[in-house]
């Protein structure tokens, strides 16, 4: 008899977008995106920062991006080892998003002052998005860290 239930293991297929928390890989993708995007189109004013925040969102993209992936075709198989790769991944990307966020927003404050204000403008629209993304991924660490405890 397997000691797992239904509600503490990864869904497979289509049921991975619509069950709670793996349909906030959506929302994780689209804000994720955003923030990728939006440093990428503005003035690096400090590179060491701005390549952290590139770092983290580029690779917080293709990791999801491959777990969600691997999720929909089955990969798992059902066993409790994912639901443990599942949890620790949330809380890397949890703490990644965070210190990214600090970062895009320290870089922005040290921009204000400077005459870029287009470029400024982008980067409150980055540090808002990077917030957003890092409250998603912190739910979504939550839930996946309750999941990963019940199995």
């Amino acid at each position: 008899m397997s000691s797992t239930t239904t509600g503490s293991s990864l869904p497979s297929g289509i049921k991975v977008l619509a069950t709670f928390p793996d349909i906030l890989a959506i929302p994780e993708f689209v804000f994720g995106g955003l923030v990728w995007i939006l440093v990428a189109s503005t003035k690096v004013h400090n590179p060491m920062s701005q390549g952290w925040v590139m770092f983290v969102s580029v690779f917080c993209f293709v990791i999801s991006t491959l777990l969600l992936f691997l999720y929909m075709c089955g990969a798992h198989g059902g066993k409790s080892a994912w639901v443990a790769v599942d949890a620790f991944y949330q809380v890397i990307a949890s703490l990644f998003y965070l210190s990214a966020s600090v970062v895009q927003a320290y870089t922005t404050f040290q921009m204000k002052s400077t005459d870029y204000f287009k470029y400024y403008q982008i980067d409150i629209a980055a540090v808002v998005f990077a917030y957003a993304v890092t409250l998603t991924y912190v739910i979504h660490m939550v839930l996946s860290l309750l999941r990963w405890k019940s199995s």
